[in-house]
């Protein structure tokens, strides 16, 4: 592999030049024809994912070093789907946790565009405002009491503000204290259909630059 660095009008840029057997080249070529693009945006696609894991030989990472597994979005709802609501939220906790550890390790995270990046990049769901700077959420990525316990955590990651995880579907209704508890700490707004917004979830203007 040889590496030679040039300057363009707004940032330096690093030519690799690497040598490959032909059946990677030929599944380079079918990358190729199979999204529309060229074979050097194939390449620079997977290069850039080394921003957000690590992939060897035999295994690929994060980049703190956990192991990783490849899992359809539809089952990874599914499975969610099976656990009672408290237990979504625990596990929303758990992985916007997972998600801080990272940008922890990075020095970003208080980088809200970082760590929406990297969960697009891990697969969990696509990095989407509105015009106001809402993050919009998908309702694919799982049920709505994980994805509250998880965007709550994800952007309140200090241990102080701690997700209620009484805020059940069953007990907000029952409940007019809880329910006035659960209006104010998740603010949930109504932004675009099948998807989840929130008034503490928003990218400001200089993070959308």
């Amino acid at each position: 592999m040889s590496k030679n660095t040039r300057a363009d009008d707004k940032t330096k840029k690093t030519v690799l030049t690497v040598r490959i057997d032909e059946d990677l080249d030929q599944v380079l070529d079918d990358l190729r024809l199979k999204r529309g693009i060229s074979k050097a945006s194939v390449i620079r696609n997977f290069l850039e994912m080394a921003k957000y894991v690590i992939i060897d030989t035999g295994s690929i990472r994060s980049l703190d070093e956990r192991d990783l597994i490849i899992l359809k979005r539809k089952m990874f709802r599914k499975l969610l789907e099976e656990y009672e609501e408290r237990d979504q939220m625990e596990f929303g906790i758990k992985l916007a946790r997972f998600i801080n550890d990272i940008a922890r390790l990075q020095g970003r995270l208080d980088d809200l565009e970082y760590k929406l990046n990297l969960i697009e990049h891990l697969g969990f769901f696509r990095k989407k405002t509105d015009a106001e700077g809402y993050i919009i959420i998908s309702n694919r990525f799982g049920p709505k009491k994980f994805i509250e316990a998880f965007t709550y955590k994800l952007i309140n990651y200090d241990p102080d503000k701690k997700y209620d995880i009484t805020f059940t579907e069953e007990q907000i209704e029952d409940s007019s204290r809880t329910k006035k508890s659960y209006m104010n700490t998740i603010q949930p707004v109504s932004r675009v259909a099948t998807y989840y917004s929130y008034e503490f979830a928003k990218l400001d203007e200089k993070s959308k630059e």
